[in-house]
């Protein structure tokens, strides 16, 4: 967004505040701010257990004593290999306390994936569940782990609910000797009598999760306090009321910008509640909004597809949504108009809105506003965030309506890559207004009224024949074919035209996957899709490889494809 004197739509943003004053200090100062002033609301919630402000900042500081018992000290990295559980969120904020930089990775990483992430931040600390403790054994092989914290899923509820869990879900092992368990590591924090906050500098790391950036090679981002900060208190404004007591259902998982900033650290900073969602099981989610009530609910367009596919919220009123907010993976318009219909049958007077952002910047930088829209649009930049459209791989910017680059700056800009500085020098760079932009990797454009589009990855662009073919473009085709549930469009080697178009496509209930389906698609896509860019193959799947965040996994796809040529 440029400076308001270059700002045409600023008569559009409403009650959305343009600047902001942010909070000072780090996550946990400004959590501890809020638990001061809310001392008996609930602050977080899991599997029916509430724990309120009060609560929740002597259990953080009892957990940061643990920490410093085992000897974690000021800059160590500790991996959470961890879902969405109470002791997630404790040693989140009880790490930062002490000045530890936390480490998030999603617990079902393969173990060469653990291996790999432990190695490339020097991580020597890990937490995870006992569930997942044979693949930290294996990736111990690859590299050194000083000490392993183990926690059963229930640790942190009832007695009641503990007992039955444990009863359920136990399970003996042979733990090595650099293992403690939570239980053990709660005992051990009774030596330390006293802790002091460490004041982590607003441009030091506090915390790391990893992205495939603008170049697809997976790395660790390196987030400040004053990151996730600034994202808190740039969403709360970009809602349309105020957030305090209010509930938000954490699908999202805490290694995920969006789950992690969004859902956790925004409505702790705003006084409201997170929800946590340990597993998600569309069936349970949907017995979560009956049952709990958010006011609040964020996830990616496949939680949102499985919504309207089901009959799980068959005549529950949805009244209570203050806020649904879609982000992750580009929203069709087809699913949008979808869903905001399933949202008005069942008594809600929200829409989806849909957010745009990557882990380089936290989470969101860019919403739709909840009082306007544009079909194919993903809204306004959040306040005090400048966009700029740029020709691709320079900071030569472009005007309105241009296709290019989507180059962002702003408070939640990260800090860089963790010991990546030559990704840092394409990523991270210093356009002529001196200051400092990130270069996305995203194609999209801004219109004369400020709203922007996110059009396609730079990094997914098809050539064929000397064409671009941008595949989401493609996609969105498809999707809108009465018979397609999801498709995904992807670039195969071609020995003349160098690649050619193919799509994978998964059918809706009711529809068989017939020759004479895929001639009516094709014929369907002839008068929607330029000849250079229709796809000369359709191959039907009953579904589409997911990443671990629900995303379509097209490297997945492309491997595939590429594997089959190399034998061809």
């Amino acid at each position: 967004m440029p400076e308001e004197k270059n700002a045409p739509w600023i008569k559009n943003y409403g009650k959305i505040k343009f600047h902001l004053e942010y909070p000072v200090g780090s996550m946990s100062d400004v959590v501890f701010a809020t638990a001061d002033e809310n001392a008996d609301s609930v602050a977080v919630s899991c599997n029916g257990t509430k724990v309120t402000y009060k609560a929740l900042k002597k259990r953080i500081v009892e957990t940061a004593k643990a920490y410093l018992s085992i000897g974690v000290k000021p800059g160590d990295v500790v991996t959470l290999c961890m879902p969405n559980l109470l002791q997630t969120v404790y040693s989140l904020y009880a790490l930062n306390y002490i000045g530890a930089i936390v480490s998030m990775i999603h617990p079902l990483s393969a173990e060469a994936e653990i291996a790999h992430y432990l190695k490339e931040v020097r991580s020597e600390y890990v937490l995870t569940l006992y569930d997942f403790y044979d693949k930290i054994v294996e990736a111990e092989k690859l590299v050194d782990v000083k000490t392993v914290v183990l926690s059963g899923a229930a640790d942190e509820l009832g007695f009641f609910k503990k007992s039955v869990y444990n009863f359920v879900n136990g399970k003996k092992r042979n733990l090595k000797n650099n293992v403690v368990t939570w239980k053990e590591l709660k005992r051990r924090a009774k030596r330390i009598k006293d802790v002091k906050p460490y004041r982590l500098d607003e441009n030091e790391t506090a915390v790391i999760l990893f992205s495939g950036g603008t170049t697809g090679m997976t790395k660790g981002v390196r987030l400040s306090s004053k990151n996730f900060n600034s994202q808190a208190a740039q969403t709360e404004a970009m809602c349309s009321k105020p957030v305090r007591h209010k509930k938000m259902l954490a699908a999202m998982p805490c290694f995920h910008g969006f789950g992690l900033g969004v859902c956790v650290h925004t409505m702790l900073v705003a006084g409201g509640e997170s929800m946590l969602v340990p597993r998600f099981n569309v069936k349970e989610y949907a017995e979560l909004i009956k049952k709990r009530k958010p006011n609040y609910i964020a996830g990616v367009p496949t939680l949102y597809e499985a919504l309207t596919r089901g009959n799980y919220l068959d005549g529950v009123d949805l009244s209570c949504l203050m806020g649904v907010f879609s982000g992750g993976d580009k929203l069709t318009a087809d699913l949008k108009k979808k869903f905001d219909k399933f949202l008005a049958d069942h008594g809600a007077t929200v829409k989806v809105r849909e957010g745009y952002g990557m882990t380089e910047c936290v989470a969101a930088s860019c919403l739709t506003p909840y009082d306007r829209e544009k079909e194919g649009s993903i809204g306004f930049p959040f306040p005090d965030t400048y966009y700029a459209i740029c020709k691709p791989g320079t900071i030569e910017p472009l005007p309105y309506g241009a296709e290019g680059e989507i180059c962002i700056k702003g408070p939640s800009v990260m800090l860089g890559y963790y010991d990546r500085p030559d990704e840092d020098a394409i990523t991270l760079m210093r356009h002529d207004d001196g200051d400092i932009w990130l270069h996305t990797g995203d194609l999209g454009s801004i219109d004369e009224d400020g709203f922007v589009y996110f059009n396609q990855r730079l990094k997914r662009m098809i050539v064929t024949s000397g064409y671009n073919v941008y595949p989401s473009q493609v996609e969105e085709i498809l999707d809108g074919y009465e018979a397609v549930r999801c498709s995904c469009v992807i670039g195969v080697k071609d020995e003349y035209k160098m690649q050619r178009v193919k799509a994978f496509v998964t059918l809706k209930d009711g529809y068989a996957p017939t020759k004479a389906l895929k001639d009516n698609i094709l014929l369907y896509c002839r008068k929607r899709v330029a000849k250079y860019a229709m796809p000369r193959e359709i191959e039907f799947r009953d579904e589409l490889p997911r990443t671990l965040v629900g995303k379509i996994a097209y490297t997945v796809l492309e491997k595939e494809e590429a594997e089959k040529f190399a034998k061809a």
